[in-house]
This record gives structure tokens, sequence and C-alpha cells, in this order.
């Protein structure tokens, strides 16, 4: 991938979306897009009835992502059939051919292991419309609420990432400064609990995306 830097406005996506309530409160704060998780072990996985009971009230240009981990291509096929999903989002061990051949484009999650070679990895997925990169936990595959070391990105290769893992209202400047990264992921760090959004944190981590894109394209200091 090679994303130009977006000078001025730094893309959102809320992930685990589980309610249609904080679904909407997401889009009224300003996220581009949501993501709907379709990983049976996850504390914020939605039903079929569910995802659309969502999806039914998102207004157009807001991105819906479908999450999935591991996920054979039946079933992905079969989602895809019912439900109105814009983008893939492949958060497990998948190789690339696991995530071609559904007719949407896709991103691939790269859990951010001690050894992992990322420009490596990227470039096993030539395919992939973007890549995500999120803290490595050995017992859950995301949404954990934990960082990883933002060190091991440099600003270059972070312009061309969605950056998740730990990001909260209270660190999301730091991480800003730091990386200046095309988007951000976020799902614990605005939550009131696992799957349930809160929507003053929404409002809280937006407002600080904005105002540092603002304050980016004022202030050459930054």
């Amino acid at each position: 991938m090679n994303y130009p830097y977006p000078s001025h406005r730094t893309r959102v996506k809320i992930c685990g979306l589980t309610r249609v309530e904080d679904a909407l409160a997401a889009v009224r704060l300003g996220a581009d897009a949501l993501g709907l998780v379709f990983y049976p072990k996850s504390p914020r996985v939605v039903s079929i009835e569910v995802a659309r009971s969502i999806i039914e009230r998102v207004p157009p240009f807001v991105t819906i992502v479908g999450l999935f981990v591991n996920e054979n291509k039946g079933t992905i096929a079969d989602i895809l059939s019912t439900l109105r999903i814009d983008l893939l989002q492949f958060h497990g061990d998948e190789a690339e051919a696991d995530c071609q051949g559904f007719g949407r484009p896709f991103i691939k999650a790269i859990r951010m292991r001690s050894d992992v070679d990322l420009p490596a990895t990227m470039a096993r997925y030539p395919g992939a419309s973007g890549f995500l990169v999120d803290a490595f936990e050995a017992d859950a595959m995301g949404g954990t609420g934990r960082a990883f070391d933002w060190g091991r990105l440099t600003p270059l290769l972070a312009q061309q990432l969605i950056v998740a893992g730990g990001l909260r209202p209270d660190n999301v400047a730091e991480a800003l400064t730091a990386l200046r990264p095309y988007a951000l992921d976020v799902s614990s760090g605005v939550e009131a609990q696992k799957g349930i959004k809160d929507e003053a944190k929404m409002a809280a981590f937006l407002s600080e995306v904005h105002d540092f894109d603002y304050r980016l394209q004022h202030d050459r200091t930054l």
C-alpha cells in the first residue's frame, strides 16, 4: 500500500458495535467506518439479525466493515449474500488467497508480535486495500485494550496504516503526534462494557482526532 498522507483528516473506524443506538451515535459524531464482528469467540460478535438492524439504519458514505477470524469461505459468502458489507477485515492467520474471491475489497490485520517483520508481512498481501496493526495477545484476537510499542512504526510507514490497539480518548493525541497514521481503529477504548459503546467516550475520542487534524493543518510546529 502507498496511501498519501491525509494532511488534514485522519479517518476513524469504531469497531465492535452491537447496538443500533451506538452505531447511530458513532455516525453522528463523525466516524468514517463501523466495524461488525463475525467471530463467534468475540464478546462483541453480532448475529445476522443484529447486524442487519444496524446496517439498515446506517446512512450512505459510511463504510460497513465485516470482521472475520480464520472463517471458512462458505460462511463468509453466506453472510455477504445476506448483508450489505462494504469492506472485509481479516484478523486471523489468513493467507492472501483466503482473503480473495468475495467481490469486496479487504484489509488485513497484522498483530504486532515481537518478531513480526511488518514490511515483509505486508508484502504477502498484494491485493489488500489496507493494513491494520494491532497489539498481539496470545489469548485474544483484538479488542483487548492493550497497545503495542508505537516506536516500532516509523511515521512514514504509519502513514500507510490503520493503527489499533489500546487507543483511548486520553492517549489518541499522543498516538497521532507520534505516528500521524492514515486511520485509527478503536473498540474497547470507547466502551462502557464489552460490546456496549459509551457515547461520551466516542465523542471525546473523535473530538481529539478532529482537534489534532485542525491543529496539524494550521500549526506547522506539530
